[in-house]
C-alpha cells in the first residue's frame, strides 16, 4: 500500500496535461501534442483515483470539501453530495461510468439516507437504496438501468421508469442491439427472468452469470433448475435435464447454441443445437469459429488432454496451455486454428490445424 501512494505522489504531483493544444517537441521524428484537462490534488483522494472514459479523452475522480464528496470531470467540479462512493467496499465496481461512446456520466450519490443516479449533472429519483454494480450503460449509449430499493422492495428503473416491485432482482443486461433489457427476479422463493417488463417461468434458481443474447440480439438462453435438476432455457422453451449445465453460448451468426452438460455418472459432453456429443471425463473449454460452421472443445478422458473438432478427436497431449483469461484454442480463420500443448512431461509444441 505504502509504494503505491508513493507511485501516486510522484505520478501525480505535476500538471496532468497543457492547457493549450500545440504542436509539441520535436522527439524521435514524432509530433505531440498536449492538452490541459486538469489539476489532481491528492490531498482530497478518496479512494480510486481516476476513471477514463473508453476512448481515454475524459477523466473524471471524486473529490471531497470538508465533510462532502463532488464528481469532477475534465476539472469541472459537480454538486456536492454526503457521498458518491460506497465506502470501504472494495469489490465494488467504480463509482463512476462512462456510456460507451463517450458521451455521457453517471454515478450514485448520497444525500441524508437516501441515494440517488445523477447522469450528465441531472439527478434521477431518489430511493432508498440503489445497487452499485447494477448502473449500467445500454451499448447504444441511449439507455441506463439500475436497481433501486423503496419500501423493502426492489425494481429496476430504466430511463427514470419504474418497472415491476420484487423481492429481490440480480444480473441485468441490454441485448447487444440495445433494444431489450432482461434480469432475474425473485418473489418469495422463486426465480424468474424478466425481459422488457415480461416475466417468464419460475423456477427454483436461474444461474446469475449464464443469462445470455444471441448477437443479433433475437433470441435468449439462460440456466435454471428444478430440485436439483439443470437446464437450459432457450426463447423460453426448456431443454434436457441434466445433473449440471455450463453457461450457454451463441454461434456468432446466432443460428446455433451449445452447453457443456454432465450426465447422473459425472460425465461431461457438449450439447450443440439439443444434441449430445460422446462422453468425456472433463471438457473445459469450446468455441465456435468466426464464421459458425466448425466448433472446437478441451476434452478429457482420464489422464490425456486433446481436441475435439466437429466432434472429431485430435493427437493426444499431456495437457493444453491456457492464457490468462482461459483461452486456449484460437481462430486464426474460419478453417484453421492453434493451441498450444504439452507431452512427454514437458515438451511443449505449437499445434496448427487445417480442417477440412
Amino acid at each position: 500500500m505504502l509504494k503505491r501512494i508513493i507511485f501516486l505522489c510522484a505520478a501525480f504531483s505535476f500538471v496532468l496535461v497543457s492547457v493549450v493544444s500545440f504542436a509539441g517537441e520535436h522527439t524521435s521524428g514524432r509530433d505531440i501534442s498536449e492538452k490541459f484537462i486538469a489539476i489532481y490534488d491528492l490531498s482530497s483522494w478518496i479512494k480510486e483515483p481516476f476513471i477514463t472514459s473508453p476512448d481515454y479523452k475524459h477523466v473524471a475522480y471524486v473529490d471531497k470539501s470538508g465533510n462532502k464528496q463532488h464528481v469532477v470531470i475534465d476539472g469541472k467540479e459537480g454538486k456536492q453530495y454526503d457521498e458518491i462512493e460506497e465506502m470501504g467496499c472494495n469489490l465494488c465496481r467504480a463509482p463512476i461510468i462512462f456510456s460507451p461512446d463517450n458521451k455521457h456520466l453517471a454515478y450514485i450519490a448520497k444525500s441524508g439516507n437516501r441515494q440517488i443516479v445523477v447522469i450528465d449533472g441531472k439527478e434521477e429519483k431518489q430511493y432508498d437504496d440503489i445497487y452499485y454494480n447494477d448502473l449500467i450503460f445500454s451499448p447504444d449509449s441511449n439507455h441506463l438501468a439500475y436497481k433501486a430499493q423503496a419500501d423493502n422492495k426492489w425494481f429496476v428503473v430504466i430511463d427514470g421508469k419504474e418497472e415491476n416491485q420484487y423481492d429481490d432482482i440480480s444480473t441485468f443486461i441490454f441485448s447487444p442491439d440495445s433494444r431489450h433489457l432482461v434480469y432475474k427476479a425473485k418473489s418469495g422463493n422463486k426465480w424468474f427472468v424478466v425481459i422488457d417488463g415480461k416475466k417468464e417461468k419460475h423456477y427454483d434458481d436461474i444461474y446469475y452469470k449464464s443469462l445470455a443474447f444471441s448477437p443479433d440480439s433475437k433470441h435468449l438462453a439462460y440456466r435454471a433448475s428444478i430440485g436439483n435438476k439443470w437446464f437450459v432455457v432457450v426463447d423460453g422453451k426448456e431443454e434436457k435435464q441434466y445433473n449440471f449445465v455450463g453457461n450457454p453460448i451463441f454461434s456468432p451468426d446466432s443460428k446455433h447454441l451449445a452447453y457443456i452438460a454432465a450426465s447422473i455418472d459425472n460425465k461431461e459432453f457438449v450439447v450443440i443445437d439439443g444434441k449430445e456429443g460422446k462422453q468425456y471425463t472433463g471438457i473445459i473449454t469450446f468455441i465456435f469459429s468466426p464464421d459458425s460452421r466448425h466448433l472446437a472443445y478441451r476434452a478429457i478422458l482420464y489422464k490425456e488432454e486433446f481436441l475435439v473438432v466437429d466432434g472429431k478427436e485430435e493427437s493426444q497431449y499431456d495437457f493444453i496451455l491456457k492464457t490468462g483469461n482461459n483461452k486456449s484454442i484460437f481462430f486464426d480463420a474460419s478453417d484453421s486454428l492453434h493451441y498450444l500443448a504439452v507431452k512427454d512431461s514437458g515438451d511443449i509444441y505449437l499445434v496448427e490445424e487445417k480442417i477440412k
